[in-house]
């Protein structure tokens, strides 16, 4: 398999994750009243929202937590972000992948970590990156929903290759 095609793959599942664990949350009481998950999800819909723009070219166009009245907002964010991420990744090239990118909020990052100097990203590990942050924050919003009493959904890789990839 090729990078792109399993950056493909990876995006793809993050797509399906992500609706799935947004359906947990809304179809949840309490977690859409929540303000944890509203916070975590706003966070992992934001950053992938703006490494998409880096990816793009595109100004930033990031919304605050603020802007959202209901859960129910964030997601719609969400899907229009997954339909515009799988719109770039259609388009992508093997190539590209290999693209330095410069990603401006390196430095702030490594004041929080104790890092020295922002290292190369390339455009494909960044694309992992993406995948890797959400699956994270995917987790803590399912702790969140075990926390609060409710069904926190299965949204392993290996369960989705199981399923036979369902779309998101």
């Amino acid at each position: 398999m090729s990078q792109l095609a399993a950056l493909r793959d990876l995006i793809a599942h993050m797509t399906w994750a992500d609706r799935v664990v947004l359906k947990a949350a809304l179809g949840n009481s309490t977690a859409a009243g929540d303000a944890v998950i509203r916070e975590k999800l706003h966070h992992l819909h934001l950053v992938q929202r703006a490494f998409l723009h880096l990816w793009t070219r595109t100004p930033f166009a990031l919304r605050e937590l603020s802007s959202f009245a209901a859960l129910s907002e964030i997601a719609e964010w969400a899907y229009g972000y997954h339909a515009e991420v799988h719109s770039f990744m259609e388009g992508a090239g093997e190539a590209a992948l290999q693209e330095i990118i410069a990603i401006p909020w390196a430095e702030r990052v490594l004041e929080l970590t104790g890092g020295k100097a922002a290292g190369v990203v390339r455009l494909g590990e960044s694309m992992l990156q993406v995948t890797m942050h959400s699956a994270y924050h995917r987790g803590q919003v399912n702790m969140r929903l075990r926390e609060i009493g409710g069904d926190p959904p299965l949204t392993d890789y290996i369960a989705w290759l199981w399923l036979g990839r369902p779309a998101g």
